[in-house]
């Protein structure tokens, strides 16, 4: 792994934990802007090293609510991995707008399905409002920053820097 990927990995942990305290108001603490930095990074750069920063930044979020649901956090970090995935996917293939909308449904709609299962109806409608919020604001934010920063970052990668 070359230093200037390790660096791109730190500073996107760096700006998941920064984002995770920034939280959405929910009934689980852990729904928070920690998404942004990977959806970036995975527009930018690499779309693994996205869904890596997705998934481990998620671990990074919950860990600093004290992982309200528990090893559920771990399904959660998969669902995030993916949904990062395919976003970068469809980003670095000119589809930024169905990017964004797939990671919306993906993050908000389909990942809490399984926890309906896993634990109850309830759970699932209570959270669809507060997912759909804090996607939006991560997808947001993450195309502003890739819109502002793009040129620069592109220079500073060319050079090396």
């Amino acid at each position: 792994m070359t230093s200037k990927k390790i660096v791109w990995f730190a500073l996107g942990f760096a700006f998941t934990v920064i984002g995770s305290l920034i939280k959405i108001p929910a009934i689980v603490g852990s729904v928070g802007l920690d998404a942004f930095p990977s959806l970036v990074i995975a527009s930018l750069f690499s779309v693994g090293m996205g869904g890596i920063v997705a998934g481990v930044g998620h671990l990074l979020s919950a860990l600093l609510t004290g992982f309200p649901l528990g090893p559920f956090h771990l399904l959660i970090a998969f669902e995030m991995t993916f949904c990062v995935l395919i976003y970068g996917y469809l980003y670095q293939t000119g589809k930024k707008k169905l990017a964004a909308v797939m990671f919306w449904i993906g993050n908000a709609l389909i990942s809490p399905i399984p926890f309906i299962f896993l634990l109850n109806w309830s759970f699932f409608i209570v959270m669809i409002p507060s997912l759909m919020i804090g996607a939006a604001i991560n997808i947001v934010v993450a195309l502003l920053f890739v819109r502002v920063f793009q040129e620069r970052l592109s220079r500073v990668i060319k050079r090396g820097d």
